[in-house]
This record gives C-alpha cells, structure tokens and sequence, in this order.
C-alpha cells in the first residue's frame, strides 16, 4: 500500500466529524467490525488515504469496506475510479448498499469472512 493522506484532510479533520456521524448502516457494520470480531482484525473506521475518507479498512491485510448509499448511483463513475485507484495502491476493496448492510447483516459478514479468507 502505498499514499500519503492529504493534508486538507488531516488539517480540517475531516475524519473526526465523519466517525462522530456515522449513518445508521455505517454504525450496523461498525457494531460487526469493532472489536476484532471478524477473523481477529482490527477495522478503522473513517480512516483517510491519499484523497479519500475510507469508510472502514483493515491495514493488516489492505482490505477497504465501502458502504454506499443512494448517492452512489449517480456517482458510479467515481466510485470505479476511487477503487481502481486503491486496488493500484494495493488495497482490496468490496462494496455494500446502506440497505444491504440493514436488512441482511449475516450475509454481509459472510461475504466479509469470504473474502479475508482469499487474502
């Protein structure tokens, strides 16, 4: 992995007031990652790389969570751009809707257990 976060974000803190307002699907997934309950790996959650606020990622092994809400449908273009841009800095990147992460949170840790399990 490589990158260097940008200072706009770090001087702004951006990051800080993301984890202090998380939606309710972030705070769903936060409540399955915190604590080293998936495989043993620590998550942080809205963690900055290069330009981007990361929703959730696992440093230990470069694996990004992604959570997008309806937005991201008219924003599909970005968010390739954004993965292609992290899978080229190493990191492995795998997306979940906001309504996914809420209704079935059993299938969206299975996915996540999956793929730790490929790395």
């Amino acid at each position: 992995m490589i990158g260097q976060t940008n200072d706009k974000i770090l001087t702004g803190k951006l990051q800080r007031r993301l984890r202090k307002s998380l939606t309710d699907s972030e705070q769903a997934l936060w409540c399955v990652l915190k604590g080293r309950q998936v495989c043993g790996l620590k998550f942080r959650r809205q963690h900055p790389f290069d330009n981007f606020i990361l929703d959730f990622v696992c440093l230990e092994n470069g694996l990004v969570i992604e959570v997008d809400g309806g937005q991201h449908q008219q924003q599909s273009e970005y968010d390739a751009q954004r993965t292609e841009k992290l899978k080229g800095a190493g990191f492995i990147v795998i997306r979940f809707w906001n309504n996914e992460i809420l209704t079935e949170i059993e299938s969206v840790k299975e996915k996540i257990w999956l793929t730790v399990q490929q790395l």
